[in-house]
């Protein structure tokens, strides 16, 4: 069996016409899972050939609002269409509190599937369907922010930094993944964010195969191909590019 990761947004809190808000879904055993959910994320799973109705689970990193601005929309539209079973949201208990009240105040009442909250302790794997597991842990942000690595049976592991400053947390995590998708917003140095440069040293320390850098802005950050020669720079010589969005990375069966 093969599955693929989906980045439905690549973009920074500050999008452009090319890059969403990022986000991103898992399509593999146990999913469609959706991680974070900026803005239009139901067309965006669309878009991406997947039935928004099928999500198995969400899990938001944190209560920013660019990573969660379209949560009552995707509730409202999943209702809209017919479901009923409860959809399952997994984060810290932090975000889930900011959450609720957020749901709370758009008024939804009866006209959003229900959730189910799921609180995350970092470190504590969490034991999905069809043998899915997803690790977290504290990354370094200006809010508690999850990083997360999916692992399925007989596939190569991916991990997500989500919004961070470099940390050992993130390089642990991704130790032995085969791709680490990592956040990029800044050209320099800056509390809570990352650069590209420091994304490849993440990368080399971690010893992944491939880096994909996400939350990035060719306006902000930098242009494309200089983010490229930062990534080299920080020590990462391995695949590595600046995602797209509803780029598809494919992950095939180890043998």
């Amino acid at each position: 069996m093969t599955a693929r990761v989906v980045l439905l947004g690549t973009g920074t809190g500050l999008p452009d016409p090319d890059r969403a808000y990022t986000h991103l879904v898992w399509d593999g055993p146990g999913g469609p899972f959706l991680v974070d959910v900026g803005g239009e994320s139901y067309r965006r799973l669309l878009a991406a050939g997947i039935d928004p109705q099928r999500l198995t689970g969400v899990l938001l990193t944190h209560s920013h609002c660019d990573h969660i601005n379209g949560l009552p929309a995707l509730l409202f539209s999943l209702r809209l269409g017919g479901r009923t079973e409860p959809l399952p949201i997994y984060s810290l208990p932090a975000t889930i509190e900011l959450t609720t009240a957020f749901l709370a105040a758009a008024g939804l009442e009866d006209w959003a599937t229900p959730v189910i909250w799921q609180p995350v302790t970092p470190g504590e794997p969490l034991q999905l369907r069809d043998g899915l597991v997803i690790t977290t842990a504290i990354t370094a942000h200006s809010r508690p922010c999850l990083a997360l690595r999916f692992t399925a049976p007989n596939l190569p592991a991916v991990c997500y930094s989500s919004d961070t400053e470099p940390c050992p947390a993130v390089v642990d995590l991704a130790t032995g993944a085969q791709i680490l998708i990592h956040e990029a917003t800044t050209a320099e140095p800056f509390a809570g964010h990352t650069t590209p440069r420091q994304a490849g040293a993440v990368a080399a320390a971690a010893g992944v195969r491939r880096l994909i850098l996400v939350h990035f802005s060719p306006r902000w950050t930098m242009p494309v191909d200089q983010a490229l020669a930062e990534i080299a720079a920080g020590g990462f010589h391995g695949d590595a590019a600046v995602g797209v969005d509803l780029q598809e990375l494919t992950l095939l069966p180890e043998r």
